[in-house]
Protein backbone atom coordinates (compact mmCIF):
# COMPACT_ATOMS: atom_id res chain seq x y z
CA UNK A 1 0.00 0.00 0.00
CA UNK A 2 1.33 3.24 -1.18
CA UNK A 3 1.57 5.60 2.21
CA UNK A 4 0.08 8.92 2.49
CA UNK A 5 2.32 11.86 2.72
CA UNK A 6 1.37 13.87 5.74
CA UNK A 7 1.41 17.54 6.43
CA UNK A 8 2.58 20.13 8.90
CA UNK A 9 1.30 23.79 7.98
CA UNK A 10 4.01 25.57 10.66
CA UNK A 11 3.60 29.00 12.06
CA UNK A 12 0.50 29.59 12.77
CA UNK A 13 -0.88 32.23 15.35
CA UNK A 14 -3.92 32.90 14.02
CA UNK A 15 -7.50 31.52 14.51
CA UNK A 16 -8.57 31.77 10.69
CA UNK A 17 -4.72 30.30 9.79
CA UNK A 18 -5.74 27.16 12.02
CA UNK A 19 -9.05 26.96 9.89
CA UNK A 20 -7.78 26.85 6.98
CA UNK A 21 -5.31 24.26 7.27
CA UNK A 22 -8.00 22.00 9.21
CA UNK A 23 -10.02 22.73 6.42
CA UNK A 24 -7.26 21.92 3.95
CA UNK A 25 -6.75 18.30 4.97
CA UNK A 26 -3.53 19.40 7.53
CA UNK A 27 -2.45 16.77 9.79
CA UNK A 28 -0.63 18.66 12.34
CA UNK A 29 -0.16 22.54 13.38
CA UNK A 30 3.38 23.80 14.77
CA UNK A 31 3.46 26.87 16.65
CA UNK A 32 6.68 28.89 17.46
CA UNK A 33 7.77 29.32 20.44
CA UNK A 34 11.94 30.74 19.23
CA UNK A 35 11.42 34.60 19.81
CA UNK A 36 13.96 35.33 17.42
CA UNK A 37 11.04 34.16 14.84
CA UNK A 38 8.77 36.32 13.76
CA UNK A 39 5.52 33.68 13.80
CA UNK A 40 6.34 33.57 17.55
CA UNK A 41 3.29 33.40 19.78
CA UNK A 42 3.18 33.21 23.61
CA UNK A 43 2.37 30.97 25.92
CA UNK A 44 -0.68 32.25 26.87
CA UNK A 45 -1.29 32.61 22.85
CA UNK A 46 -0.86 28.76 22.37
CA UNK A 47 -2.94 27.85 25.39
CA UNK A 48 -6.14 29.94 23.31
CA UNK A 49 -5.14 28.39 19.62
CA UNK A 50 -5.06 24.55 21.10
CA UNK A 51 -8.73 24.93 21.95
CA UNK A 52 -9.48 25.64 18.08
CA UNK A 53 -7.75 22.18 17.67
CA UNK A 54 -9.95 19.23 16.86
CA UNK A 55 -9.77 15.81 17.23
CA UNK A 56 -6.71 14.17 15.67
CA UNK A 57 -5.16 16.76 13.89
CA UNK A 58 -1.80 16.94 15.80
CA UNK A 59 -0.35 19.83 17.63
CA UNK A 60 3.51 20.20 17.41
CA UNK A 61 5.04 23.63 19.44
CA UNK A 62 8.47 24.55 17.97
CA UNK A 63 11.47 25.44 20.40
CA UNK A 64 15.27 26.36 19.72
CA UNK A 65 17.00 26.66 23.07
CA UNK A 66 14.32 26.81 25.31
CA UNK A 67 14.74 26.71 29.12
CA UNK A 68 13.15 23.46 30.89
CA UNK A 69 11.07 25.86 32.56
CA UNK A 70 9.83 27.18 29.14
CA UNK A 71 8.98 24.01 27.74
CA UNK A 72 7.23 22.34 30.92
CA UNK A 73 5.28 25.63 30.14
CA UNK A 74 4.21 25.18 26.88
CA UNK A 75 3.58 21.69 27.40
CA UNK A 76 1.43 22.38 30.66
CA UNK A 77 -0.56 25.03 28.17
CA UNK A 78 -0.73 21.97 25.04
CA UNK A 79 -0.51 18.84 27.04
CA UNK A 80 -1.22 17.28 23.96
CA UNK A 81 0.95 18.43 21.82
CA UNK A 82 4.38 16.94 20.01
CA UNK A 83 7.56 18.96 20.24
CA UNK A 84 10.05 19.70 18.02
CA UNK A 85 13.86 21.13 18.70
CA UNK A 86 15.22 23.41 16.77
CA UNK A 87 18.31 24.53 18.46
CA UNK A 88 21.29 22.88 19.76
CA UNK A 89 19.53 20.55 22.09
CA UNK A 90 20.84 17.52 23.30
CA UNK A 91 19.09 13.75 23.19
CA UNK A 92 18.99 14.19 27.20
CA UNK A 93 17.42 17.67 26.84
CA UNK A 94 15.30 16.53 24.06
CA UNK A 95 14.15 13.83 26.30
CA UNK A 96 13.18 15.76 29.57
CA UNK A 97 10.34 16.95 28.65
CA UNK A 98 8.61 13.61 28.25
CA UNK A 99 6.54 14.17 24.97
CA UNK A 100 7.10 12.83 21.88
CA UNK A 101 9.49 14.94 19.25
CA UNK A 102 10.77 15.77 16.18
CA UNK A 103 14.43 16.38 16.02
CA UNK A 104 15.64 19.53 13.37
CA UNK A 105 18.76 18.25 11.20
CA UNK A 106 20.25 21.47 9.40
CA UNK A 107 21.15 20.34 5.99
CA UNK A 108 24.70 20.82 4.40
CA UNK A 109 27.35 19.52 2.66
CA UNK A 110 29.44 16.88 5.00
CA UNK A 111 26.52 16.63 7.28
CA UNK A 112 26.27 13.17 8.70
CA UNK A 113 22.61 12.68 8.41
CA UNK A 114 22.80 9.28 9.81
CA UNK A 115 25.59 9.88 12.94
CA UNK A 116 23.09 12.55 13.69
CA UNK A 117 20.36 9.91 13.96
CA UNK A 118 22.33 7.58 15.82
CA UNK A 119 22.13 10.05 18.56
CA UNK A 120 18.98 10.71 18.50
CA UNK A 121 17.15 6.76 18.66
CA UNK A 122 13.82 8.42 20.55
CA UNK A 123 13.03 11.10 17.84
CA UNK A 124 9.75 10.03 16.29
CA UNK A 125 11.32 11.84 13.42
CA UNK A 126 13.78 13.80 11.89
CA UNK A 127 12.77 17.24 9.89
CA UNK A 128 15.24 18.14 7.44
CA UNK A 129 16.06 21.57 6.87
CA UNK A 130 18.36 24.13 4.87
CA UNK A 131 21.04 25.03 7.16
CA UNK A 132 20.00 28.92 7.25
CA UNK A 133 21.55 31.62 9.68
CA UNK A 134 19.98 31.09 12.83
CA UNK A 135 17.35 28.71 13.67
CA UNK A 136 14.95 27.31 10.81
CA UNK A 137 15.47 26.90 7.34
CA UNK A 138 14.76 30.61 6.17
CA UNK A 139 12.53 29.65 3.01
CA UNK A 140 15.33 27.83 1.48
CA UNK A 141 15.33 25.02 -0.77
CA UNK A 142 18.56 22.82 0.33
CA UNK A 143 19.85 19.95 -1.98
CA UNK A 144 18.03 17.13 -1.85
CA UNK A 145 20.68 14.62 -2.72
CA UNK A 146 22.39 15.44 0.82
CA UNK A 147 19.62 12.88 2.29
CA UNK A 148 21.35 9.43 2.45
CA UNK A 149 18.96 6.06 1.48
CA UNK A 150 17.77 4.54 4.76
CA UNK A 151 17.67 7.07 7.40
CA UNK A 152 16.78 4.91 10.52
CA UNK A 153 13.45 7.58 11.14
CA UNK A 154 10.42 8.87 9.25
CA UNK A 155 11.73 12.06 7.63
CA UNK A 156 9.86 15.32 7.73
CA UNK A 157 10.91 17.24 4.29
CA UNK A 158 11.10 21.14 5.03
CA UNK A 159 13.01 23.95 4.06
CA UNK A 160 11.29 26.22 0.86
CA UNK A 161 8.37 23.94 0.09
CA UNK A 162 5.51 25.65 -1.56
CA UNK A 163 2.94 24.25 -4.07
CA UNK A 164 5.13 24.71 -6.88
CA UNK A 165 7.97 22.20 -5.68
CA UNK A 166 6.63 19.82 -3.06
CA UNK A 167 5.17 17.19 -5.76
CA UNK A 168 9.17 16.73 -7.07
CA UNK A 169 10.35 16.75 -3.53
CA UNK A 170 7.69 14.12 -2.54
CA UNK A 171 8.67 12.21 -5.90
CA UNK A 172 12.45 12.58 -4.91
CA UNK A 173 12.43 12.11 -1.53
CA UNK A 174 9.46 10.04 -0.54
CA UNK A 175 8.98 11.73 2.95
CA UNK A 176 6.56 10.17 5.40
CA UNK A 177 5.76 14.19 5.56
CA UNK A 178 5.91 17.47 4.10
CA UNK A 179 6.43 20.56 6.49
CA UNK A 180 5.69 24.15 4.97
CA UNK A 181 5.90 27.54 6.54
CA UNK A 182 6.72 30.77 4.80
CA UNK A 183 5.62 28.49 1.09
CA UNK A 184 2.15 28.96 2.48
CA UNK A 185 2.06 32.90 3.51
CA UNK A 186 1.52 36.46 1.82
CA UNK A 187 3.90 38.20 3.94
CA UNK A 188 6.24 37.16 6.56
CA UNK A 189 4.64 35.69 9.16
CA UNK A 190 0.69 35.48 7.31
CA UNK A 191 -0.65 33.17 6.03
CA UNK A 192 -2.78 32.76 3.12
CA UNK A 193 -5.47 30.52 2.75
CA UNK A 194 -5.92 29.67 -0.75
CA UNK A 195 -1.79 29.02 -0.24
CA UNK A 196 -2.39 26.55 2.07
CA UNK A 197 -5.06 24.60 0.54
CA UNK A 198 -2.82 24.47 -2.78
CA UNK A 199 -0.17 23.21 -0.86
CA UNK A 200 -2.46 20.45 0.61
CA UNK A 201 -3.73 19.53 -2.98
CA UNK A 202 -0.01 19.77 -4.61
CA UNK A 203 0.68 16.84 -2.07
CA UNK A 204 -2.20 15.24 -2.78
CA UNK A 205 -1.36 14.95 -6.69
CA UNK A 206 2.15 13.78 -5.80
CA UNK A 207 0.90 10.90 -3.68
CA UNK A 208 -2.04 9.86 -6.08
CA UNK A 209 1.48 10.01 -8.95
CA UNK A 210 2.85 7.64 -7.16
CA UNK A 211 0.15 5.26 -6.33
CA UNK A 212 -0.07 4.87 -10.04
CA UNK A 213 3.16 4.28 -11.09
CA UNK A 214 3.01 1.59 -8.30
CA UNK A 215 0.09 0.32 -9.70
Amino acid sequence: MTQRTRIKICGLSQEADIEAAIEAGADALGFVLYEGSPRCVTVDRLAKLASRLPPFVTPVVLFANATPASIAQAVAAMPQAHLQFHGDETPSQCNAAGRPYLRAARMAPGFDLLDFAAHYPDAIGLLLDANAEGYGGGGKVFDWSLIPRNVPAPVVLSGGLHAGNVVEGILRVRPFAVDVSSGVESARGIKDATAIRRFCEAVREADARIAASEA
